[in-house]
């Protein structure tokens, strides 16, 4: 198996998925494993809540990772997002002297006082700078521009303290070492958007099952950020009230149902089988599904800023398991303002695979595949080998930045010894020297073998009766 790969773990809306890949020469990326947990009681809304299973669901996946690569994982990097997680604009405003230029003190002074904010029960986990201010000016490097009043505006992305301590512990007890912590919706679109979407505006709507996450770009930046605790499963539980199992609930809304019906279109009498003794009426169908089609929809328009009617030229793409349900970009077409809608169901990567999971390519796992992507440690540890007798000395991975670097070896003396590919050579008397040497010591050690061996077994026994006396 490939010795450097990388290993992402999505905490999902309703599942933990983890997977490892490799990336490839040609900048695609070849998937070596993939492992799913789908653990309805300690994983709400993309919030931990059940620390205990949330370390078994962990270890669980860790493990079986490890056994399709056949290597330790020495880290992994982790998405987080969740009903908790949103964006807070934020300005600071610095007052200068006269004739003052802006250095790289004053700027970076800015970041410190935005980062240091605190918010109720909540935390900063990412900052984005979009702009600042010079006196009437905006400038993205206000570095060496003269003014007297300077203002740093700011995007902070916020997350509730319980939840980043719990799910640190979760990793830590489960023995997860952490490479680096991804906002899954920021990993999401930089995987799924495109350049031109991100520069002319749009919004991307990630439709998971308890969840539904907004984030408005513009201008390559992230600009608005919210999660709506809303999504497909909803749908699932309110067919659940006509009397059914929830997998038959499931079944009918992937089969039959539709996020929109055309009013035109005759359903009168038309009706689906639940199982051999009950049906549902299409018109009850349509009924339910679309009264929570229209309160999520309703509730992504909220989350829009109203300085962006109108502006966003990408307009608005969709992704997340959620969008495969049936007429879905008609259902957001008729219910907003956005005439262009497209689907995002696979990254904007070339990916080797064979896990059907990902190769259906219906947008489920968009977010997983984005946190592989962002991720640049090689996350390998030690060769897992069938021997039982084979060397149990773990083997450290390294940064792909050290393998250019010599390898230092560190002697007993505390000296560093660098080594080089010449041979160390010696003058030729010398050599000769102790080759004579050699050959006379190995003859004299096998005639005074037995005579040797009689002097330790002496040394031996004074060493213990000296011992004995001393106590």
């Amino acid at each position: 198996m490939a010795k450097d790969f990388i290993v992402a773990i999505e905490i999902g809306s309703s599942k933990i998925t983890g997977i490892a890949g490799k990336k490839n020469s040609d900048g695609s990326v070849s998937i070596l494993a993939l492992a799913k947990e789908t653990p309805s009681s300690c994983v709400k809304k993309g919030v931990v809540y059940n620390l205990d299973r949330t370390v078994q669901c962990l270890s669980s996946i860790i493990t079986k990772l490890k056994t399709a690569l056949k290597t330790e994982i020495a880290y992994a990097y982790v998405g987080v997002g969740g009903q908790s997680t949103r964006s807070v604009r934020n300005v600071i405003i610095k007052e200068l002297p006269a004739d003052s230029i802006v250095s790289q003190d004053m700027v970076d002074s800015l970041m410190d006082a935005n980062r240091s904010m605190l918010y109720p029960d909540t935390e900063i986990i990412e900052a984005i700078t979009h702009e600042y201010k010079l006196d009437q000016q905006f400038q993205l490097d206000p570095v060496g521009v003269q003014c007297t009043h300077l203002e740093g505006h700011f995007l902070n992305i916020l997350w509730r303290n319980n939840n980043y301590r719990n799910l640190k512990k979760c990793f830590s007890t489960a023995g997860i070492a952490i490479a680096d912590v991804f906002i899954s919706p920021m990993a999401l679109a930089d995987s799924v958007l495109t350049d031109s979407e991100k520069r002319s505006g749009c919004v991307l709507v990630d439709l998971g099952a308890q969840t539904t996450t907004v984030a408005v770009y513009s201008k390559n930046l992230l600009r608005h950020l919210a999660v709506i605790p809303l999504g497909s499963a909803n749908i699932t539980k309110d067919l659940t009230t006509l009397q059914m199992e929830e997998e038959d609930a499931e079944r009918i809304k992937l089969k039959y149902a539709s996020a929109y019906t055309d009013p035109e279109e005759d359903c009168t009498g038309l009706s689906y089988t639940i199982d051999e003794a009950r049906t549902i009426q299409s018109e009850t169908l349509i009924n339910v599904v679309e009264a929570r089609i229209e309160e999520i929809i309703g509730n992504v328009k909220f989350q829009i800023p109203e300085i962006y009617d109108g502006k966003l030229l990408a307009g608005l793409i969709l992704t997340g398991g959620g969008a495969q349900l049936n007429n879905i970009e008609e259902a957001f077409r008729r219910k907003t303002s956005f005439t262009k809608i497209r689907t995002a169901k696979f990254v904007n990567h070339d990916i080797h695979s064979k896990h059907p999971e990902i190769t259906a390519q219906d947008g489920s796992m968009n977010t997983l595949l984005g946190l592989l992507l962002k991720g640049n440690l090689n996350c390998a540890g030690r060769e897992i080998s069938d021997n039982l007798f084979a060397d149990d000395e773990e083997r450290h991975t390294s940064l792909p930045s050290e393998d250019a670097h010599k390898q230092e070896v560190r002697h007993t003396d505390n000296t560093l010894h660098v080594p080089t590919n010449e041979p160390k050579t010696e003058p030729k008397h010398i050599e000769a020297s102790k080759h004579e040497e050699h050959t006379e010591e190995n003859s004299k050690e096998t005639s005074d073998t037995p005579t040797r061996i009689k002097n330790w077994k002496n040394k031996i026994s004074s060493f213990i009766k000296q011992m004995t006396e001393e106590e």
